[in-house]
Order: C-alpha cells, then sequence, then structure tokens
C-alpha cells in the first residue's frame, strides 16, 4: 500500500469527478463523501475511490445520471418524500440529510424519504451532518438482495445498513454505522486475497450451509447479525425505505442494473428542542466515562464508544497520508489520464503502519 496526502487525493477525485461529467457541486458532495469513507473504513469494507471508474462507467453508459434532478415530491414541515429520479445516491442522501436538518431545526425533528436513488456509499456520511448542526443524524437505505432471510438460503433483502451520529464534548462523534450482516462481500474479497478463512456466520455455500471458504461464500448468501434479529432488523429497514417511499424493496434494488431504485431514509433530531446542547453533549461524555472506565475482559486493554476507532483512523491518515492498496493508486491514475485530469496525487511514500 502507498500513503498519499489527504488534500492532493481530494482535489483529484474532484478534478476527476467534474471530468466524468458531474456538475461542481455534485461534484464537491461525491468526492468528500468518498474521500471520507477512505479515511475513515479498512479497505476490505469495499467504500471509498476504489469505486471511481466502476461509477465512471455507469456515468458513460447511463446507467445512472450524473445531474439528475432532486424532486420533492411531498412535504411537510417535519416529512418530505423525494425522487432522486435515478442520480448519484450519495448526492440525494446528502441533501436529504440537510433538509431533514432543516426541518428539525424548525419542528424538533425532520424525516426524509428518498426512492428511485442509487448507492448511497457509507451511512456515517449522511449521518455524521447531523452533529456538524447540533442533531442526532440517522441514515438507512436498502440495497441488493444479499441476505438470506432467517431459514433461507437465497438472498431477499439487502445488507441494508444503518447509520446513526451524536454530538458528544469528546472531540468527534458518536457513530454506529453498521451493515446488517455480519460482514459484506468486500471483507470477503480481502479474506479471499490474504488466504484466510472467514468465521462461520458471514454466510453461506448457494447450498444453504455455512462455509469458512471466502470464495464459497462469495457465490452464496450473507447472514444477518445476530441470526434472525439482522433479518428482522433488515427486513424492517426495507419498509422504512422501499415501501413506505414508494420505491423498491426485497428482490427490487438492483434487480434492474439500469434503475436500481434504491431507497432511503434521512432523520434529523434537534438536540436543542430537548436541552441546551451543552448539556447533552456533557451528559454524553458522562455517558462514555461510564462505558470506558468499566473492568475489562481477558484480552482487551481498553474499551471504546461507537465511532472512536473511527475517528482515531481519521486523524492518523489525515496526518500520515491515505493509505491505497497500489492497484487502487495505479488504477485511478489510470484513469485521470484517460479522462485528461492533468492533477497529481501527491504521494508521501510507503504505507508502513501495520493498522488499517
Amino acid at each position: 500500500m502507498t500513503a498519499v496526502t489527504r488534500e492532493s487525493l481530494e482535489a483529484f477525485v474532484f478534478d476527476l469527478l467534474r471530468a466524468m461529467g458531474l456538475p461542481d457541486e455534485e461534484a464537491q458532495i461525491f468526492g468528500d463523501a468518498l474521500v471520507f469513507s477512505e479515511l475513515r473504513f479498512h479497505p476490505g469494507h469495499g467504500q471509498g475511490v476504489k469505486k471511481l471508474r466502476r461509477y465512471g462507467s455507469r456515468f458513460a453508459e447511463g446507467l445512472v445520471d450524473p445531474a439528475a434532478p432532486w424532486e420533492i415530491v411531498k412535504e411537510s414541515p417535519a416529512l418530505a418524500l423525494v425522487d432522486a429520479h435515478n442520480g448519484i445516491g450519495t448526492v440525494a442522501a446528502t441533501r436529504a440529510m440537510r433538509l431533514a436538518i432543516e426541518k428539525a431545526k424548525v419542528c424538533g425533528i425532520g424525516q426524509v424519504v428518498v426512492r428511485d436513488s442509487t448507492h448511497f456509499g457509507s451511512s456515517a456520511v449522511h449521518a455524521c451532518l447531523g452533529p456538524e448542526a447540533g442533531c442526532i443524524g440517522i441514515a438507512l437505505t436498502n440495497a441488493g438482495p444479499e441476505m438470506a432471510p432467517w431459514g433461507g438460503r437465497e438472498g431477499v433483502v439487502g445488507t441494508n445498513p444503518w447509520g446513526i451520529a451524536v454530538p458528544t464534548g469528546l472531540g468527534f462523534p458518536a457513530v454506529l454505522d453498521i451493515a446488517l450482516t455480519t460482514a459484506g462481500k468486500g471483507m470477503m474479497t480481502w479474506h479471499a486475497k490474504e488466504g484466510r478463512a472467514i468465521p462461520l456466520d458471514w454466510a453461506l455455500t448457494p447450498e444453504g450451509e455455512e462455509t469458512d471458504d471466502p470464495n464459497a461464500a462469495m457465490a452464496g448468501a450473507l447472514l444477518g447479525i445476530g441470526q434472525y434479529k439482522g433479518y428482522g432488523l433488515a427486513f424492517m429497514t426495507d419498509v422504512l425505505t422501499g415501501v413506505l417511499g414508494g420505491g423498491g424493496y426485497g428482490l427490487k434494488p438492483y434487480a434492474d442494473q439500469a434503475r436500481w431504485d434504491v431507497s432511503h431514509t434521512l432523520i434529523a433530531i434537534d438536540v436543542e428542542w430537548f436541552m441546551p446542547l451543552d448539556d447533552f453533549r456533557r451528559r454524553m461524555d458522562d455517558f462514555a466515562r461510564m462505558c470506558k472506565s468499566s473492568a475489562l475482559r481477558p484480552g482487551f486493554t481498553e474499551i471504546l464508544i461507537p465511532g472512536e476507532q473511527e475517528a482515531r483512523r481519521v486523524a492518523r491518515k489525515s496526518e500520515a497520508g491515505v493509505p491505497l492498496e497500489n492497484i487502487v493508486l495505479d488504477d485511478l491514475l489510470a484513469l485521470g489520464a484517460e479522462l485528461g485530469v492533468g492533477r497529481e496525487i501527491e504521494v508521501v511514500g510507503p504505507w508502513e503502519d501495520a493498522t488499517l
């Protein structure tokens, strides 16, 4: 892996997206989100700048409209229904969360449901907009049918990620960003590349058997977190997004490659409706101290609150450089050359840190 500077990567990605035909605002929102994910997550999660060539191909083939209209179909002081018209899901969801925050500042809570969208990236991207505005941010989406319903062996519901971000006084928000499957296929690809077995609760073979072979798992269905509980949460996430919004659900998202029909729900809760924001932050900090100061299990050296590990990762990568797999960096540079992007990505050097 090679470390590159955050600033040069952000500028390069923006120029690359503009060369793909995105207007300035869309390129800024989408590019910021991709780099946010690159900083925050393990590369095996499959988020971040490695997706740029795939997106460029979809734009070029007319499968995603990079300048799609963002239509408010119906609206009240606290609620809105939005049609994304097969645009970039990340852009649609970011705009929806901004609208939910505006509504929360009026009503105490705002909820926006988006239909006819596409992949919206990391849930944390959208949820974290909430704490920036003194709100709790909640981001839900459905996805393509990769998870088997409990007792089944075929994918019917998606990984259907959740993101919940909460203001604190700790220097970073508390953030839960999870798929409702035990793991995604990106991590299975990572394990296969490293020749490592996977836990038996990650996925099934096409015949419905548990497996520790990541290659066999890639051909089968994923398993939900907490067995039947993860399936139940994923089912209800489809209800709160696609079923409620009049969009796709279950087997429908991603069924048509020309129209993915993904749906999202973005919710903002204004903390100030309940109490002064500083009081809330103090209460959150006290809660965090309760957790972090509790007795440790054998083999553990520290208790983290949700989002703390990722906040440390962002700080480390921002200072030492953003690690990119060499194959990803080479592909970005090749894509830039193909599209006539004159900007370079500034290399810091080999990634020396054993942690990601």
